[in-house]
């Protein structure tokens, strides 16, 4: 079995950018340069049948290159307790949602089951810790959301596979599928 996903990665100069705003807030785990990026679908473990499926529909995947922005950070969360830091992508962006879709679809077409949410673009900058202070994240959040990044060309995306360890995910490019 293997943990699968595409994603748009960031070129150097914006992965840096962002690098610069990971600090300042206590019990932020913050996320390695090589693992920032776009997610496009998730497809979580698959076995190496439907992988192999996945990877062919995946280059049935078209659409042409297109421009993406980031704008502004926010945070995901339950409870009234926020999990997840990240940094938006500028909405909206049609190709950008069609993409997205085009990448579940093809999972679908591999007879992977999918997730039923709502696709939310965006770059996980950090996992928090249960006992962060909601001050700190408060302060840190108004402190960083005026980014905006230059326009991002995206000309192709990638299937990723995810191991999840216990400094956490690490992922390595399977697949690249120029748009």
């Amino acid at each position: 079995m293997v943990r699968l996903f595409t994603a748009l990665t960031l070129p150097p100069d914006v992965g840096e950018t962002l690098k610069r705003r990971q600090s300042g807030l206590p019990g932020a785990r913050w996320r390695p340069l090589d693992a920032l990026h776009v997610t496009l679908a998730f497809y979580g473990e698959t076995d190496e049948r439907h992988a192999d499926d996945l990877a062919s529909e995946l280059a049935r995947v078209a659409g042409g290159p297109f421009e993406i922005g980031l704008k502004g950070v926010g945070a995901f969360g339950d409870n009234h307790r926020s999990h997840t830091i990240w940094a938006g992508v500028e909405t909206p962006n049609e190709r950008l949602s069609v993409l997205a879709g085009r990448c579940r679809k093809a999972g679908e077409r591999a007879n992977i089951p999918m997730e039923a949410r709502d696709y939310r673009p965006h770059v996980t900058l950090a996992y928090l810790k249960t006992q962060t202070n909601p001050d700190r994240i408060g302060a840190w959040l108004a402190g960083h959301n005026l980014l905006h990044s230059p326009p991002i060309r995206i000309d192709r995306f990638g299937l990723y596979s995810s191991v999840l360890t216990d400094g956490g995910s690490h992922y390595e490019l399977e697949r690249e599928y120029l748009l």
